[in-house]
């Protein structure tokens, strides 16, 4: 395999993880980013480039040739299902799959997400549950998979689609469900959050960058669940984590909504396990190592 990958969003939650992880596979990585925000380090080559600007994608790939582009970014901002910059987003990606192509471009993977299902399977299969999106962020994504498998097919180019389940872990935003009851339970605040009856399927951070990494240096082409498969209810997420930052006050179950109404959303992910794959963290692995993090991070709230 080309050993020289070109990645979008590597300054992300989850672009991080994979830029350090095949770091440390000996590949030579570059970044498209609005600001060089990683450190300089071997085998790291970022590149400013703003990725709505589609001469300056056209540009770029006219004078540099990838084989293989790993297209994590995406807006993840306020009321990010619902926002109108998914439609940009997704004009943005269609013009750099275009570039992509018409410069040699032969292995393209995308971060798709569970939101593409429809829920009320609550077990979700690649190829077999239908997609039935509720948010614009969900169909952007979905119409964009059922666009791109058929142009890079005619194109030749393999085509990995990672729909990417509910995950957590260090520098998370804040406001997500984890951190903000972390910061709760170190603050000794009172932790404030729905019933929590619902069950959702968690996926460390790192487990999620390797699945990505996974399917991308294997065979497998079109939707890749990158899943735990192991439903696990909300409230003993809650409980968990009050345990382990010896939380001694309140926690108000039913303070706030819950966000979505389905019971179970789970993932199979058989097929990303048929690459040798398996996540390394438990969730309590993860939980203790996300809590450490934000003890180590008293002002990362303020950073990320």
């Amino acid at each position: 395999m080309n050993k020289k990958v070109l990645i979008t969003g590597g300054s992300g939650f989850i672009g991080q993880n994979v830029v350090e992880q095949l770091l440390n596979k000996d590949y030579e990585i570059h970044t498209i980013t609005h600001n060089a925000a990683q450190k300089d380090q071997e085998n790291l080559i970022q590149h400013e480039i703003d990725l709505m600007d589609n001469s300056e994608i056209t540009k770029f790939f006219n004078e540099n040739k990838f084989e293989n582009l790993i297209h994590l970014a995406w807006y993840v901002g306020k009321k990010c299902h619902t926002h109108n910059l998914n439609i940009d987003w997704t004009i943005a990606t269609l013009n750099l799959a275009k570039a992509f192509i018409e410069n040699g471009g032969k292995c393209f993977v995308g971060a798709g997400t569970v939101s593409e299902y429809e829920y009320k399977y609550g077990y979700l299969l690649e190829d077999t549950t239908p997609t039935d999106p509720k948010t614009l962020y969900g169909n952007s994504k979905n119409a964009l998979y059922n666009i791109l498998k058929v142009y890079f097919k005619q194109n030749n180019c393999k085509f990995k689609w990672a729909r990417i389940f509910n995950l957590y872990g260090p520098n998370e935003k804040p406001q997500r469900l984890m951190p903000s009851v972390i910061n709760s339970c170190l603050k000794n605040e009172d932790v404030k959050v729905s019933d929590c009856l619902k069950y959702q399927d968690y996926l460390y951070v790192k487990d999620t960058a390797s699945g990505i990494i996974s399917a991308f240096e294997s065979d497998l082409e079109g939707a890749i669940n990158i899943c735990s498969n192991k439903p696990v209810q909300l409230k003993e997420i809650v409980n968990k984590i009050a345990q382990y930052t010896n939380f001694k006050g309140e926690i108000l179950w039913g303070a706030i909504p819950a966000a979505f109404g389905d019971e179970i959303v789970v993932g199979n992910n058989e097929k990303l396990k048929s690459t040798g794959w398996k996540p390394q963290y438990t969730l309590d692995e993860g939980l203790k190592e996300t809590i450490n993090w934000w003890i180590q991070n008293s002002k990362g709230e303020e950073n990320v």
